[in-house]
């Protein structure tokens, strides 16, 4: 054989071999490929949060980041042969190693987890109206017959009235999801906050129900809270708002709120006038002495802790003085005068 004839050879084995190994690595990408594309039962559920304005490459990394989907270079690949979707912002509800035709499908589709924020001073029919306005397929008025329904540990017998029950905060709500689960999870994280709080001993310590102990700290937070501000912009003004109707409460000196009024009106906030003092409801708390029949909104744990804890003093009286939310507390009526001659001369209703 001559030289140039192994030379020949020695190239056709090399270009063979070549061959053989690109064959291989295409055998072995197309085989990768699809099980990356379709890589069996899908596992447990998580949520995506798709920021406005992500572009794809977000997408695909965060899907990958979560387990969506095992390569975001081949989904990416993936979106390119099947076409690539508008996928607006918001937030998914999707499962780890997830089929790809299924997951774009449900990008494609839009965000399918929305969500509810109970805010400390709303009612019930405040957060149905919410769910009816914020998730699709759930409305005001299921949401509201759910709640009705739905049982409360800290609630009296024959009560189907979850005011002041529900758990201040945001809730997501995923696909399937029934407004009676949804209430079940208000339900338990208010149980899970009042417990943390010590609310059955602290009430019995003050000679109260758990279940008056919530009615004093949703009238403190409407009467000492700013409305949507749970912070500090007016806490300080909780402790003595408690303490002042405790001492009404003792002496057996009518609570005179404004909040108790508004509430059987079903309104929240406004002036109250001489026709809504005289409304016969059990709620006027200028007609009758003691509590309030319900609570009259979630309170924050800040107005709750202040109705179990509140700070000694002789406050019978309380007055908005200043425009940041401070209030000033007298013990006498003659001091409460002086205190609304200054509210009046700085403007303040």
């Amino acid at each position: 054989m001559t030289r140039r004839s192994l030379g020949r050879r020695r190239l056709r084995t090399a270009l063979g071999f070549l061959a053989l190994v690109v064959v291989g690595l295409v055998v072995w990408g197309v085989v990768w490929y699809e099980g990356e594309v379709s890589p069996g039962p899908a596992g447990p559920a998580v949520i995506v949060n798709v920021p406005e304005g992500a572009s794809v490459s977000v997408v695909t990394a965060d899907l990958a980041r979560q387990g969506v989907v095992g390569s975001s270079l081949a989904f990416r690949i993936y979106l390119i042969l099947h076409g690539t979707p508008t996928v607006l912002a918001g937030r998914y509800q999707l499962h780890r190693q997830q089929g790809f035709a299924s997951v774009r499908s449900a990008l494609a589709a839009g965000p399918n987890v929305f969500a509810v924020t109970v805010l400390p001073g709303t009612t019930v029919s405040e957060v149905a109206a919410s769910v009816g306005k914020e998730v699709p397929r759930h409305s005001q008025s299921a949401f509201a017959a759910a709640a009705r329904a739905a049982p409360s540990p800290w609630q009296p017998a024959g009560s189907d009235n979850l005011d002041g029950l529900l758990g201040p905060g945001t809730y997501l709500v995923v696909p399937g999801e029934t407004d009676a689960e949804l209430v079940g999870k208000m339900v338990a994280r208010f149980g899970t906050e009042a417990n943390a709080l010590g609310l059955s001993a602290a009430a019995a310590a003050d000679g109260l129900t758990p279940y008056e102990a919530i009615t004093v700290a949703s009238i403190v937070q409407k009467e000492a809270i700013s409305p949507g501000d749970s912070t500090a912009a007016t806490t300080h003004n909780v402790g003595p708002v408690a303490r002042v109707i405790y001492n009404r409460l003792n002496n057996g000196t009518p609570l005179q709120m404004d909040s108790t009024v508004l509430y059987a009106e079903g309104r929240d906030g406004g002036s109250v006038t001489a026709a809504d003092l005289a409304l016969a409801t059990p709620y006027n708390t200028y007609l009758h002495a003691g509590l309030t029949p319900t609570p009259i909104c979630f309170p924050s744990a800040v107005a709750l802790r202040a109705a179990l804890h509140p700070p000694p003093g002789a406050w019978l009286y309380f007055e908005l003085t200043s425009a940041d939310g401070t209030e000033t507390f007298s013990d006498t009526f003659a001091q409460q005068v002086v205190a609304e001659q200054l509210a009046r001369s700085r403007g303040l209703p």
